[in-house]
């Protein structure tokens, strides 16, 4: 290259690279490197939480059940102070029908653990009977702190912004550090397992989620797209059945390990089973924006159909939905199938498995963020309308202020994404204008709700219109996420075509 065409290139680079610094506001986050973006955020993130927990929670002041995060309490308190036997059992020392544990053994384990951070600083919040619907000060500042320790783009500020939107979520801090559970560990196993199987480390991943299933049951919602893909790719493998075998072993090892204590007797084994199955609460929970809770307007299944029933209905319904996705991994596993393939069956379990409540759509939430670059518009209007269907559990729970403050938060950071994920965001007209009608009734029933009274001849009137409003977006948002899926397929096809050619 001739001097004058190397000064040239430098120009012109020196002119991109000086664009780039001036139209992206990111730069600034990532000139030190994204240890340093990810620390920042990281920081920023618990700052946000801790602000969160100081707002009231689920069954705060509520007795005789409180909510949940007397259940988290009542938890420490009862494997700390009963026999691991007996952890799982009614009894008189453990009365199932006060906040029973109805998670698998990773969950007891954890709240063993936390339970022990509690009783060394505040033994009383602890105690065995004498501590129920425990609410001083030290006691809830400690259990917050709990919560709060238990947990591919080539541009640098790209990746920024991906950290910034996961870490904070509005939807996991107000449910985690708000209304009060342990969600962050389960989904945080999960991502780790995401991550094993995008970095080609399978039977890691299969160990990180099968701690996820351990910890809590609902991860189940990502196990047709982990055992699809997984599956896909051992099958176009020299050895399809030693590969399986390979797999196989880490998981059953995994769940051997931590059912230990219960796998000696069928008895115990199949208490602890039965806890975390609890058919008895019903097909839904309040006023979830699924299917079974939606159409009940118009078909009352709970009256029409015995729970048996009730149960192949559900199970029949929610794996026919995902089972076009699971082929599509099967015959042609790719990882960012596999990303959407977790999308679709996380709907396909919230839409229409037994006993779904609103928190549930945290599991959809999940795949979706890790799609956010590739899908920024999908990850902002899911979780905005996420945010929504949550609405009268929060405001029950009094954290009106704190989701007005996160939605607030979330916005900012969507709407100051980079240039080329702010690029990607374009829609068409009748998109825009249906989202901005969206928003607009949002807008309305939010002030209407909180400054209205219900009619007293439908109590639940608003609770149902959020619901339907929201169901018909996580359909659309269900419809639209399995077609891009088998577009990849399609896409797949075309560049082996374009290979046999060259």
């Amino acid at each position: 290259m001739s001097p004058i065409a190397q000064k040239e290139l430098r120009r012109k680079t020196k002119k991109f690279v000086e664009e780039e610094v001036e139209d992206d506001g990111w730069w600034w986050i990532v000139n030190n490197g994204i240890w340093a973006s990810f620390l920042c955020f990281a920081v920023f993130g618990l700052l946000v939480r801790l602000a969160v927990s100081v707002h009231p929670y689920s069954g705060a002041a509520n007795p005789p059940k409180y909510g949940d995060f007397e259940a988290q309490r009542h938890w420490m308190e009862i494997t700390l102070n009963l026999p691991i036997k007996d952890w799982y059992t009614n009894s008189t020392s453990n009365d199932l029908s006060y906040w029973g544990l109805d998670y698998p053994p990773l969950t007891a384990y954890q709240s063993y653990f936390h339970g022990l951070f509690l009783r060394f600083f505040h033994p009383d919040s602890v105690s065995l009977f004498t501590s129920r619907g425990h609410e001083s000060y030290l006691g809830k500042l400690l259990m917050r702190w709990t919560v709060c320790f238990g947990r591919k783009s080539s541009r640098k500020t790209e990746i920024a912004w991906h950290i910034a939107m996961v870490l904070l979520n509005p939807c996991l801090i107000l449910i985690d550090h708000g209304h009060f559970q342990y969600n962050c560990i389960s989904l945080g196993l999960t991502v780790g397992a995401v991550a094993a199987i995008l970095s080609n480390s399978d039977l890691i991943a299969c160990f990180l989620f099968s701690l996820a299933l351990n910890h809590k049951q609902m991860s189940a919602y990502f196990a047709p797209a982990f055992f699809s893909h997984l599956l896909g790719k051992c099958l176009k493998r020299s050895n399809p059945l030693l590969e399986v075998l390979k797999l196989g072993f880490v998981v059953v090892g995994t769940f051997s390990l931590i059912w230990w204590p219960y796998i000696h007797s069928m008895e115990a084994f199949l208490q602890v089973l039965s806890r975390l199955a609890p058919f008895e609460r019903g097909l839904y929970e309040d006023y979830v924006a699924n299917f079974w809770c939606t159409t009940s307007v118009v078909i009352k299944w709970k009256k029409l159909f015995t729970t048996p029933t009730l149960k192949l209905l559900s199970f029949g319904a929610t794996i026919s939905t995902c089972l076009p996705s699971m082929i599509q991994q099967i015959w042609a596993p790719s990882k960012r199938g596999f990303l959407y393939g977790l999308l679709n069956s996380a709907f396909s379990f919230y839409l229409f498995s037994f006993q779904v409540h609103e928190k549930s759509i945290l599991l959809p939430l999940l795949p979706a963020s890790l799609l956010a670059i590739e899908e920024p518009f999908l990850y902002n209007w899911i979780t905005l309308n996420a945010l929504f269907s949550m609405f009268p559990l929060l405001v029950r729970d009094k954290l009106v202020i704190p989701y007005i403050a996160l939605l607030g938060l979330f916005s900012l950071l969507y709407y100051a994404s980079p240039n080329q994920i702010r690029g990607t965001k374009e829609t068409k007209t009748l998109e825009s204008s249906l989202k901005a009608l969206f928003l607009v009734c949002a807008l309305i029933f939010h002030i209407v709700y909180l400054t209205l009274p219900a009619p007293n001849r439908y109590p639940y009137l608003f609770e149902a219109l959020v619901m339907l409003l929201c169901f018909s977006q996580f359909v659309s948002l269900a419809f639209y996420t399995n077609a891009q899926q088998w577009m990849l397929l399609k896409h797949s096809v075309l560049v082996d075509k374009e290979k046999k050619l060259l």
